[in-house]
């Protein structure tokens, strides 16, 4: 099969029949770059150097094993993605390459006197894949390990991603029922603005368009409306207050982009003048209070949250069995340590200080950081999935990384590290934000039309180069290179597919995955009772409202005013803003209160953060190591059930309509026939059902006083296996 041609550069050559028993789809646009045959893959599950032979290629567009054995349909995953196989590493999912000589690891970066004897590739999304090149041609070693190490590690082009090959070459399909909101016109953030009540008090503003104003900010974004174009385009953006959303008691969640901090004494002036301006007409009515919070003081810095991340994901780059075992004894102290956990805590704590905020004090919050692009993001993203049921939706939330992140100016190509150009500019920011989504998930599963599933494959998304979702800096970067010079076989302008459309990456049946079965879905409101519970939902009318007294010198705008705007301009505010007329225990007596009562799915929803109750997201941590499965358990027992019975029950409906209508419905989406799986794993659907470890998920100690007893070994887990009996 012919799959794709060399469209300039990169030393590639054409593709025609590589190993078309493999079963291995190369893309269109994918060049084959080097290969090395007879490479032993190991399988890395009890220590010993089981594995299969294979080819071991490199292309544009990723690192492939193509395996001999691989022709039985037994090794098929249960989750399969038609871009990316499971011994497939896109050229952005490589974290680290290791080389061993001699038994000894060394990390391998760049030029090299001596090729290792095995290569070892730790993932970005924490697969570890262990090749052994013993038995290799020494020409096709050299080739292969350059190659890998070269097209992975070093420093590239923008235009040199894979995502420019993909898009000059492959058609734009679209799915046309993606319902997802891109913000990327002026009548979507208007019909933003109406759908959250948000138009009396703020305005959608083209002032940029052409990018006038700034390359940072988006085509079209919404202001206060007292806030006017000349000002926008006088101070380019900055200490402007962005709208981001309203809550639906009028209060509004706004974010902005601190000044410069160095600056000359009449500039200061001309804009400590705008500021005191700005303030003081938004804290007066028919404008809510005003409270400004600079994320930059609360909130850990990125290079805190890069450092707690890398610790943390050390613990899953497990390479064998002897390593998961070494390491479970002190497990609990050395996850602690990581202040991964503590950091998703804070944020989630910070979120919810920001709904009492707006659903109980009725007062505005203004979101500060230097850029507004990061910690923002995170905090508008969370108070906006808490407060607001269409966000939980699959479509609203799609639609809220849209507004918040991708138009809203997150950085990823640099945060993400995608061109290998700054390791100082990388931080999962966005991968913190689901992370702290995953709390509530898993916290309130009725309240999500996703499920977990649909999160990991999310932050697999972020590493797969043929979505341009997550592979810009800016809009503006993104529409600079959409119109820009192409490569010599584009004859238009690039055509970049969005993440959103699942289609491109999974089946119907694998998509049925991704969606929550157990969602409890928003009644339409009766029209007869529509007058009487317009104001408030459910869950608001259970907490206490303490009435708060109005004062010219309460909340934000008081005396300190021109102090506060001098901090603005130049220091650091925390210290004033924790200075409130508040009591101190307000967000404890929020919180308490909140979680005494019963839950209301489609009103306020806030995560519980004390203790144990922020956990590890199992799912995407854990589902390359089989010693940490439960077979036969976990919570996919439950929903595998389901799936089961709503199967059942469209198969009825089908049966009635043809009774009915004599007609065969073709529009029941399908299910996942999971009943068929003799055994599922608790990290189903990524585990393969053919891996696990014959040591049973028991501390490290108590398996050393079991290893003894072999009939309690070889004895088969007691789980209730509910696939059923198909005989």
């Amino acid at each position: 099969r012919q799959t794709c041609v060399q469209t300039g550069g990169g030393g590639g050559y054409r593709l025609y029949d590589v190993m078309l028993q493999a079963k291995c789809l190369f893309c269109t646009g994918e060049l084959l770059l080097c290969e090395a045959n007879t490479v032993y893959k190991y399988i890395q599950e009890d220590g010993s150097n089981r594995g299969t032979y294979g080819k071991l290629i490199c292309t544009n567009f990723k690192i492939a094993f193509l395996d001999e054995d691989s022709s039985s349909d037994d090794n098929e995953p249960q989750f399969k993605n038609k871009i990316v196989g499971e011994n497939d590493i896109t050229l952005q999912c490589v974290d680290q390459i290791y080389g061993v000589y001699d038994e000894k690891k060394k990390l391998l970066t760049g030029q090299m006197r001596k090729y290792p004897e095995k290569l070892i590739i730790y993932c970005k999304d924490l697969r570890v894949f262990h090749f052994c090149l013993r038995y290799t041609k020494e020409e096709e070693v050299k080739r292969i390990v350059s190659g890998i190490v070269h097209h992975s590690q070093t420093p590239k082009l923008l235009k040199r991603l894979f995502l420019f090959s993909y898009a000059s070459a492959a058609p734009n399909n679209t799915d046309g029922r993606n319902q997802t909101v891109m913000f990327d016109t002026l009548e979507d953030w208007r019909d933003e603005l109406e759908r959250t009540k948000g138009n009396v008090k703020y305005k959608a503003v083209v002032t940029n368009e052409g990018y006038r104003v700034s390359e940072k900010l988006p085509l079209y974004f919404v202001v206060p409306i007292c806030v006017s174009e000349e000002s926008i385009l006088k101070f380019q953006g900055r200490g402007i207050p962005i709208w981001c959303w309203s809550c639906h008691n009028g209060a509004a969640l706004l974010k902005m982009s601190a000044f410069p901090k160095e600056q000359d004494d009449s500039t200061s002036q001309m804009q400590k003048a705008f500021l005191d301006g700005i303030y003081k007409t938004i804290s007066k009515p028919p404008y809510e209070l005003l409270k400004m919070d600079d994320l930059s003081s609360s909130l850990p810095s990125l290079q805190d949250i890069q450092i707690a991340y890398t610790r943390f994901k050390q613990l899953f780059l497990i390479d064998n069995n002897a390593d998961f075992w070494a390491t479970d004894v002190k497990w609990f102290s050395l996850l602690e340590s990581t202040n991964w956990l503590e950091i998703i805590r804070r944020f989630l704590k910070k979120a919810i200080e920001v709904a009492e905020c707006l659903e109980r004090q009725h007062t505005n919050v203004l979101l500060i950081e230097e850029s507004a692009t990061d910690l923002c993001c995170v905090i508008s993203s969370l108070v906006q999935v808490m407060m607001d049921s269409y966000s939980r939706t699959k479509s609203g939330f799609q639609s809220l990384i849209q507004k918040e992140w991708v138009t809203g100016g997150h950085g990823f190509l640099d945060r993400c590290n995608h061109l290998h150009k700054n390791d100082k500019e990388e931080a999962p920011v966005f991968l913190l934000l689901l992370n702290c989504v995953w709390q509530l998930v898993q916290q309130y599963p009725p309240a999500f039309e996703f499920t977990e599933t649909y999160l990991t494959v999310l932050s697999d998304s972020l590493y797969v180069p043929i979505f341009s979702t997550f592979f810009f800096n800016s809009q503006h970067q993104k529409d600079t290179n959409t119109t820009g010079e192409s490569l010599k076989t584009q004859s238009g302008p690039f055509k970049f597919l969005t993440v959103w459309d699942w289609s491109v990456q999974f089946e119907p049946k694998a998509q049925a995955l991704l969606s929550n079965p157990l969602y409890a879905e928003k009644p339409k409101p009766d029209k007869s009772q529509r007058k009487t519970t317009r104001f408030k939902h459910q869950r608001q009318l259970s907490l206490p409202l303490t009435q708060t007294k109005s004062s010219p010198k309460r909340g934000f705008f008081r005396e300190e005013t021109d102090h506060l705007i001098k901090n603005i301009l130049g220091k650091r505010i925390g210290k004033f803003i924790n200075s409130s007329d508040e009591p101190h225990n307000s967000f404890r007596e929020f919180y308490d209160s909140w979680h005494s009562k019963p839950v209301d799915y489609h009103g306020l929803l806030l995560p519980c953060i004390d203790g144990p109750e922020i956990k590890v997201w199992a799912q995407r941590y854990l589902r390359w190591i089989p010693e940490a499965q439960l077979h036969g358990g976990g919570t996919i027992a439950t929903a595998a059930k389901i799936l089961d019975l709503m199967e059942e029950v469209q198969s009825l409906q089908v049966k009635m309509d043809e009774e009915h209508s004599q007609a065969i419905s073709r529009d029941v989406q399908a299910v996942p026939m999971l009943r068929n799986c003799a055994r599922l794993s608790s990290l189903f659907p990524f585990a393969l059902l053919q891996r696990q470890s014959v040591k049973p998920a028991l501390p490290t100690s108590t398996w050393k006083d079991l290893e003894d007893e072999d009939d309690l070994v070889k004895r088969d887990d007691e789980f209730v296996d509910l696939s059923g009996d198909m005989s």
